[in-house]
């Protein structure tokens, strides 16, 4: 049976308890065709792979005609969704900050889990051999960190002690950007730096994972009684798929049926829609992205919101 026999057949549980409350069609009508906002992976041009497969899937959620629009970058997909031109959109955590903070018509909706559980990342302060005491001795010690523009290792960590009233310049001289995160790894295991800025997975109970740069260390050859965890920052949740917030609240509540059962329902569409986590949709608040959105007021310097 083909991938989308398969999700016909398994999507219609999914619509007994879609049409379980009937609701007026009129929000249907109003929109006329509803469309979905996606960015293609670097270098596929606007081809996104079992684009047919979605806009199957997603139409009979909705009971409507479904259209999927590729965007070159996120920045076309924000101003697209701004501007009405979408009604929904899969985002990055700061391409949908940057969103929010653009147009405060949108609002996340749900956004994917690891198998594990893990939600997100948290960037950490690894020392080793207790060579850094603590985070108020940071500026008396040499601490690597990845490139400016990576985002657990630079981007997350810089603007997390922003938002703790920490604030530390990008080029502070204790600060040392290696040219990857490889090489600040490096920097830590042959003693060139007595600190790192690095960064683990992390569940929704706010204990990390078993994924991250204290995994990468070890495996490097560090033992876990060298390595102490100096400081972490708040959680940085994975992207969210986002609606206009105008979107009427039937088709929302669908949208949320739709995505938090695919994972188990339809497991091939799910793995088409979200490649890189595998454990399925939670449902997501604004609140969930307030580190990201910390991230892009630091990016922009505007600073934290008082």
């Amino acid at each position: 049976m083909s991938v989308a026999l398969k999700a016909s057949a398994a999507l219609m549980l999914v619509q007994a308890v879609l049409w379980s409350d009937p609701a007026h069609a009129d929000w249907r009508d109003d929109i006329g065709t509803f469309r979905i906002g996606i960015v293609a992976e670097p270098g596929a041009g606007n081809t996104v792979p079992g684009l047919a497969v979605l806009t199957d899937a997603y139409s009979k959620a909705l009971g409507m005609r479904v259209e999927f629009v590729v965007a070159r970058d996120y920045a076309a997909l924000i101003e697209a969704q701004a501007n009405a031109r979408i009604e929904y959109a899969i985002y990055s955590a700061t391409a949908y900050a940057t969103a929010s903070h653009r147009c405060s018509c949108i609002e996340p909706l749900v956004a994917p889990v690891d198998s594990d559980g893990a939600i997100g990342i948290r960037s950490v302060l690894l020392t080793r051999d207790g060579k850094l005491p603590d985070l108020a001795a940071i500026e008396s010690h040499r601490i690597a960190m990845a490139p400016s523009g990576s985002v657990g290792g630079s981007l997350l960590p810089l603007a997390a002690l922003t938002a703790e009233g920490r604030k530390v310049a990008e080029d502070a001289p204790f600060l040392v950007h290696a040219d990857s995160a490889a090489a600040a790894e490096t920097m830590l295991v042959d003693g060139r730096a007595d600190g790192l800025f690095g960064w683990v997975t992390a569940a929704a109970d706010g204990q990390p994972q078993t994924s991250g740069t204290q995994a990468r260390l070890e495996a490097a050859g560090l033992s876990v009684a060298a390595l102490r965890v100096v400081w972490t920052s708040g959680l940085l949740r994975y992207g969210p798929h986002a609606v206009r917030s105008d979107l009427d609240p039937e088709a929302k509540r669908r949208l949320t049926v739709f995505l938090t059962n695919l994972k188990s329902i339809t497991p091939d569409v799910y793995e088409l829609l979200e490649s890189k986590h595998s454990g399925g949709f939670a449902v997501v608040a604004p609140k969930d992205y307030e580190m990201a959105i910390a991230i892009v007021r630091f990016v922009s310097g505007s600073g934290p919101q008082q």
